[in-house]
């Protein structure tokens, strides 16, 4: 019995090896791919304040993409915080509103993009006549994190002690004091790895975003006005065909725009957590 649990167990942990350097594997092949193809790609008129069809600048994208993630997050992190501490400190637990919420988030959350797109198309191009813009695409988008942006907040608040809460409380603090004193805080590693998963996703999304916000290569003029984010202006420039090597170019900034986020992100979560501790 003993030697038929050893062998069960190297099995196990031969698959796990065998699972993990697959996955990196197929991570390092995607990165190089994309590093070996777009890095030689990159000269100074991919850089350019206008955009041309001869040089076939990235940087209005850039800044577009800058433009959208703001707006988005703004728009979409304060609400789906509120939502999950109302969720987790004032409904009560187990109440049949809260796990009608639930569900329905993690059912949005698994809506392909496309939909999201057409909807931000039908809702804010069609009936508020807002024509493809800026504004349309961060509200699109807003609403596709927004269910991400809650679950991942709630399940961050869920973790924090209740020993906190009510040590809290046992000091005379009220609840709104200990929601943003003590649960809050403490809660900011996991609402921040939430907002990383979200921006990752602002960044990378192109369907929903042909639906709502166009592919205007030139830098924004305003909220109102249809802009093309990096992931719209690689797709569009592989799509053409005739500036291949600029699409690399242009992925290989993005993986880099996405992997500095990430980076930066994750650092200020431990520098928070390091504080608290």
């Amino acid at each position: 019995m003993t030697a038929r649990r050893d062998w069960l167990s190297l099995l196990l942990r031969a698959a796990v090896w065998l699972a993990a350097g697959l996955t990196f594997s197929v991570f390092l092949s995607l990165v190089g791919y994309v590093l070996i193809r777009g890095v030689p790609n990159l000269a100074p008129e991919l850089f350019s304040w206008k955009y041309t069809s001869d040089n076939g600048s990235m940087l209005p994208a850039i800044v577009s993409t800058a433009l959208m993630t703001a707006i988005s997050l703004l728009a979409a992190v304060p609400l789906g915080v509120f939502a999950a501490i109302y969720l987790t400190e004032y409904a009560g637990r187990g109440n049949r509103l809260v796990k009608a919420v639930r569900l329905t988030s993690e059912t949005l959350a698994g809506i392909p993009s496309i939909v999201y797109g057409l909807f931000g198309y039908l809702f804010f191009l069609v009936r508020l006549k807002w024509d493809y813009s800026l504004l349309a695409g961060a509200m699109t988008l807003a609403i596709m994190i927004l269910p991400l942006i809650m679950r991942t907040t709630e399940e961050a608040l869920l973790s924090v002690p209740d020993g906190f809460r009510e040590g809290s409380y046992a000091l005379g603090a009220g609840r709104l004091r200990t929601i943003f004193r003590i649960a809050l805080p403490t809660a900011v590693p996991g609402i921040l790895a939430g907002v990383i998963l979200a921006t990752g996703r602002i960044v990378g999304e192109t369907a929903a975003l042909l639906y709502t916000a166009g592919t205007y290569p030139q830098l924004p003029e305003g909220l109102f006005s249809s802009v093309r984010t990096l992931s719209v202006h690689m797709y569009v420039l592989s799509s053409e065909g005739l500036h291949v090597d600029k699409a690399y170019a242009t992925a290989a900034v993005l993986l880099v725009v996405v992997a500095g986020i990430n980076a930066l992100s994750s650092s200020l979560a431990k520098r928070i957590a390091r504080g608290r501790g």
